[in-house]
């Protein structure tokens, strides 16, 4: 084995399809079939439309993947495959597929945590993490601070979104505002235009009372619903730019606000955010001013590997064989609610509920 692990990542805890091939801390390929087109007449994710185009997208992107980074799959050293959280159906055809390919191959499975992965993606853009690391991870599923010693093993949750997510709010103001999905990018692009202190919209759980580290976007959306439809009840235009910039604003001041907070309160100088909502464009030059002014190092990956990718996966699996982690079992399991607080799912696991696949009915 070379010294550097040389490992496939798969990618289905959504809607993208995402395979990614890394050797240690490089990136070879990162190739991804979205089917975002095929969501947004629902105007949201649907899990059986997801579940059939990962299906379908599985095999190609694979075959794409090996191609760009100019191996043949017999030269890995291991699969990596998100073993959850994220939609049931959709997980399961990432880790079939997974089992399907390590077993064939005779290479050891690596099921992985999504949100340990969306960390350690920042390993294939400014090298080795720092341990410890503080992550602000914040998606369209999920906004949660985490703080991790070893990615392989030890991540530990401080906050997460008791309500709505980032990405979830984001979605919703777009559609009030008739600008499609997803919302982030669109709600990224005409908040540049706009006044982010135009309007005063709430910041929720910053009180003294609240909890520090917790998030909440229930209220914020709601109250930027209303003052729209306020606008609208009154037969007025309402300020597509303004409301953009003021609702992001809102949620980009908490979000580093308390990212920021937890960084100081444990005396961590290194502050990683991911998940697709780093991707905009406010919550990074916001962060990145904050940080600076706390003398803490900000680190954000591209935007490309910010939302979900298979590189990601790849890089954390990666990790594990370099730090000589055990490899899953071949019951590995799809855990639609995996906790993060789990890296990786080794052998035997507690998880014996949920036996959607076993070795015999997988390979018949």
């Amino acid at each position: 084995m070379a010294d550097e692990p040389l490992v496939l990542g798969i990618e289905t805890s959504c809607d993208e399809t995402g395979v990614g091939i890394v050797r240690g801390t490089t990136l070879l390929a990162d190739a991804v079939a979205s089917s975002v087109d095929e969501h947004a007449r629902f105007g949201g994710v649907v899990p059986e439309v997801a579940s059939r185009a990962h299906l379908e997208a599985m095999v190609p992107t694979i075959e794409r993947a090996l191609k760009d980074a100019g191996i043949t799959a017999r030269d890995l050293d291991g699969i990596a495959v998100t073993a959850g959280p994220g939609l049931a159906g959709a997980l399961l055809v990432g880790v079939t597929a997974a089992k399907a390919y390590a077993y064939a191959l005779g290479k050891p499975l690596y099921g992985v945590n999504h949100l340990a992965s969306h960390i350690c993606v920042d390993q294939l853009e400014h090298g080795a993490l720092p341990e410890p690391t503080m992550a602000l991870l914040v998606s369209g599923g999920h906004s949660s601070l985490l703080l991790s010693t070893d990615i392989t093993s030890d991540v530990r949750p401080l906050g997460a979104t008791i309500d709505d997510a980032a990405g979830e709010a984001f979605d919703k103001i777009a559609r009030v505002l008739n600008l499609g999905f997803p919302g982030g990018p669109v709600i990224d692009r005409y908040a540049r235009e706009g006044d982010p202190a135009a309007i005063a919209f709430p910041r929720g759980l910053t009180g003294p009372r609240d909890a520090p580290y917790d998030f909440s976007f229930s209220g914020l959306k709601t109250s930027v619903a209303r003052w729209i439809e306020a606008k609208r009840a009154a037969g007025e235009d309402v300020p597509v730019r303004d409301v953009s910039a003021s609702f992001q604003e809102a949620v980009v001041d908490v979000l580093t606000r308390k990212a920021v907070r937890a960084c100081k309160d444990e005396g961590v100088d290194h502050l990683m955010i991911g998940g697709g909502v780093a991707a905009n464009s406010r919550l990074r030059a916001l962060a990145q001013e904050r940080c600076e002014a706390a003398g803490i190092r900000l680190r954000v990956p591209r935007p490309k590997l910010c939302t979900d990718n298979g590189a990601m996966v790849a890089a954390l699996g990666a990790e594990m064989v370099a730090r000589d982690r055990p490899a899953s079992a071949w019951d590995l399991s799809a855990d639609s609610s995996l906790p993060v607080t789990e890296p990786h799912v080794p052998g035997h696991h507690h998880h014996d509920h949920v036996h959607e696949v076993s070795k015999e009915n997988l390979y018949s």
